[in-house]
C-alpha cells in the first residue's frame, strides 16, 4: 500500500507499487503541455509508474508515462519527464531535471542539480555529479533538420561523469570511463579512460582498483 502526504497530487490512473511514498506537495502523472514548435510526441500518454518502495520526495514531479523502478529515490524539486523509464535502484538528485525520451539503468546515481536532455540513454551503475549539463541539438533551435539529428548522449555502464561536465548531442562515454569535473566532450570518450580539459582529451587510463567488480584488496 502506497503512503500519500495530504499535500501530493496523485492524477488518477497512476499505479502506486506497494511501499511507495509520495510526499509534500509531489505531483505524480501529470500531463505534459507542450508548445507549438516542441519536438516532444504528442500521442496520448499511459498512466505513470511507480515501483515498490520508491520515494517521491517533496516537491517532485513525475509526468504521465514515465515508469519508474523499484527502491528508486526521486529527490526534493526533483523532475521526471514523459516516456523516461527508471530501473530499480536509481537516485535522481534534488533539483535534477530528465528529459522526456530517457532511459536510466539501475544502479544510476544522478546528484543534485543535473541536467538530463531528451533522448538520452544511460546504463547501468552510471554515477552524475553535480550540475553536469547534457545537450540534444547541434542546431539550438534552429532548422528543420535538427528534429531528425536530436539525440542526447549515451553513458555506458559504470562511466563516471564530473561535477559541471557539459556533455554535447550524441557522444557516446565509454564503459568506465571518468569524465573530469568541467570537462566539455565534444566526441565520443573511449572505455576506461579519463577525460579532462575543454574540449575533453585523454589524459590515462582508470585504474584498476577503480573499475568495476575489481577486488579493493
Amino acid at each position: 500500500m502506497a503512503d500519500i502526504h495530504p499535500t501530493a497530487t496523485v492524477y488518477p490512473g497512476t499505479v502506486l507499487g506497494d511501499g511507495v511514498r509520495v510526499l509534500e506537495n509531489a505531483v505524480v502523472g501529470k500531463q505534459p503541455a507542450l508548445g507549438p514548435k516542441s519536438t516532444a510526441k504528442r500521442e496520448p500518454l499511459p498512466p505513470a509508474e511507480i515501483g515498490d518502495g520508491t520515494i517521491v520526495s517533496t516537491g517532485a514531479i513525475v509526468f504521465a508515462g514515465a515508469k519508474i523502478g523499484a527502491a528508486c529515490i526521486l529527490g526534493d524539486q526533483s523532475c521526471v519527464r514523459e516516456r523516461v523509464t527508471i530501473a530499480d535502484d536509481v537516485v535522481v538528485g534534488r533539483g535534477t531535471l530528465v528529459e522526456n525520451d530517457t532511459t536510466i539503468g539501475s544502479g544510476t546515481r544522478i546528484q543534485a542539480n543535473a541536467y538530463v536532455t531528451a533522448y538520452s540513454t544511460l546504463e547501468e551503475d552510471v554515477f552524475i555529479a553535480p550540475c553536469v549539463v547534457t545537450t540534444n541539438d547541434n542546431f539550438m533551435g534552429r532548422t528543420e533538420r535538427r528534429k531528425e539529428l536530436m539525440k542526447g548522449p549515451t553513458i555506458r555502464r559504470g562511466a563516471r561523469i564530473g561535477g559541471g561536465a557539459i556533455l554535447c548531442p550524441a557522444v557516446e562515454i565509454g564503459e568506465e570511463a571518468f569524465v573530469g569535473a568541467g570537462a566539455v566532450v565534444t566526441k565520443d570518450v573511449p572505455p576506461r579512460k579519463v577525460v579532462v580539459g575543454s574540449p575533453a582529451r585523454v589524459l590515462r587510463d582508470v585504474p584498476a582498483d577503480e573499475l568495476l567488480g575489481s577486488d579493493p584488496a
